[in-house]
């Protein structure tokens, strides 16, 4: 069978999300993206650019050890050529779900999520209660030859009540409506890289 091409990865992405919610899209990167930005997130983090994240947001977050372990760093455009690439593969994918599933997302914000080993990050939704704007949250990994015994799942609650568990390969995106899908990261044995992002709306205006 020939592998998918990159539009007919987006189509069933767009697909999966309109019948169940969330989607599983293996080598939606290519390898040697894959590899540069996992490159990038390691030389970032060697650079001491990745900090603890928080939970909640503005001036009521808090670094929490107890919720989550990750170590982040926001992307910014111009910021290096290989997360450039990426950006414009995920606003190919934002104009496809606009155009199929009218959903106006206006822009996408990502970051570099780096777990150390035993880290993890406990059963949350991606939506801020005081904020609607974020409405599909989509997740890159960037691990190679991942096993499964290194533990490290995203584990998605959905709708009908059962439990599904994705490892963190690399390359594979993992794409899931913010307001519906609580999730949470399991812990790992080795380090494990991703790039975490969202499709936000627009703002809801003030009555």
């Amino acid at each position: 069978m020939n592998p998918a091409t990159h539009s007919e990865r987006i189509t069933r992405i767009v697909d999966d999300l309109a019948e169940h919610g969330w989607s599983r899209q293996r080598l939606f990167a290519s390898q040697a993206l894959t590899l540069e930005l996992a490159a990038e997130c390691h030389k970032q983090s060697a650079q001491g650019a990745l900090t603890r994240a928080g939970t909640g947001r503005g001036s009521g977050q808090q670094v929490r050890e107890g919720v989550r372990g990750d170590h982040i760093q926001w992307l910014e455009p111009g910021q290096a050529v290989c997360c450039d690439q990426y950006l414009q593969l995920l606003n190919e994918l934002r104009l496809a779900l606009n155009q199929h599933l009218y959903l106006g997302l206006e822009d996408f914000e990502s970051h570099f999520a780096l777990y150390p080993p035993g880290a993890f990050y406990q059963k949350h939704v991606d939506r801020f209660r005081d904020d609607d704007r974020r409405a599909v949250s989509t997740v890159l990994y960037l691990n190679p030859e991942w096993l499964a015994e290194q533990g490290g799942a995203l584990r998605l609650y959905l709708r009908d009540g059962s439990c599904q568990e994705l490892l963190p390969e690399a390359g594979t995106l993992v794409v899931f409506l913010s307001a519906d899908m609580p999730h949470e990261v399991l812990p790992a044995t080795r380090e494990r890289l991703s790039l975490t992002g969202w499709f936000r709306r627009r703002a809801a205006m003030p009555l």
